[in-house]
């Protein structure tokens, strides 16, 4: 399992246009050099959800990681 935490998802989605889903967040993540666990975190994100704010994100991670 992935070892990423809030703090360091968010440091890799730095200046991302909310509202994104999962695909534009792996993207932005990607493109700000987030390593495998960052990404990995991501990916695991449901399909066809929007997330509103990092707040929002940050819920969502919590109940996969």
């Amino acid at each position: 399992m992935a070892k990423a935490n809030p703090v360091e998802i968010q440091k890799h989605l730095k200046g991302v246009d909310y509202p994104a889903n999962k695909q534009e967040l792996i993207q932005h993540a990607q493109s700000q050099g987030a390593d495998r666990d960052v990404i990995s975190i991501l990916e695991q994100l449901p399909e066809n959800e929007e997330y509103e704010s990092p707040t929002d994100l940050n819920k969502a991670i919590g109940n996969i990681v």
